[in-house]
């Protein structure tokens, strides 16, 4: 069973990522260059639908099909690699995107759920060996920020996800 940080807390993750057993029905996170490949195998999905995008993915690509998904995930291959901010930020400023977005891959440190927080971001699957209760606690790390967040997140002591 893996567990992530979603809104503030450490749950059991219900979303499976291809290649991993499902039963159907199952909520499914599939690559963006999988969707590209067979369009029509994943369109009668049963279950919801979400999909996985690599640092080289473009969000403005998911633009006509956005509403289709339940959840994005934005890929983090390493820690170094900041695409992925400014992937979720696009995401949640200028395509309106409202379902989850969840930061993956072995690049989400504990160390970076404020800052991606601040970019939209609402839920965390942490690499391997990453405390996801010192990730929750880093949320509230910081109470100030000097830029605006991405539209409709706050992150402070009180709430972290607008409604």
């Amino acid at each position: 069973m893996r567990y992530i940080l979603r809104r503030r807390e450490i749950v059991a993750d219900d979303w499976a990522h291809l290649g991993e057993e499902a039963a159907a029905g199952t909520p499914l996170i599939v690559p963006l260059e999988r969707l590209r490949a067979d369009a029509a195998r994943w369109a009668p999905w049963p279950g919801p639908l979400g999909v996985r995008l690599a640092p080289a993915d473009a969000p403005e690509d998911l633009a006509p099909r956005l509403a289709r998904f339940a959840l994005v995930a934005v890929e983090f291959p390493n820690p170094g690699d900041g695409r992925g901010y400014s992937q979720g930020r696009l995401l949640r400023a200028r395509l309106g995107f409202r379902g989850e977005l969840r930061a993956v891959g072995g690049g989400v440190k504990q160390d970076q759920v404020f800052l991606l927080a601040r970019c939209g971001f609402e839920a965390f699957e942490l690499a391997p060996g990453e405390d996801l209760e010192a990730a929750r606690r880093a949320l509230t790390r910081y109470t100030v920020a000097y830029q605006p967040g991405a539209t409709g997140v706050r992150v402070d002591r009180q709430r972290f996800f607008a409604p």
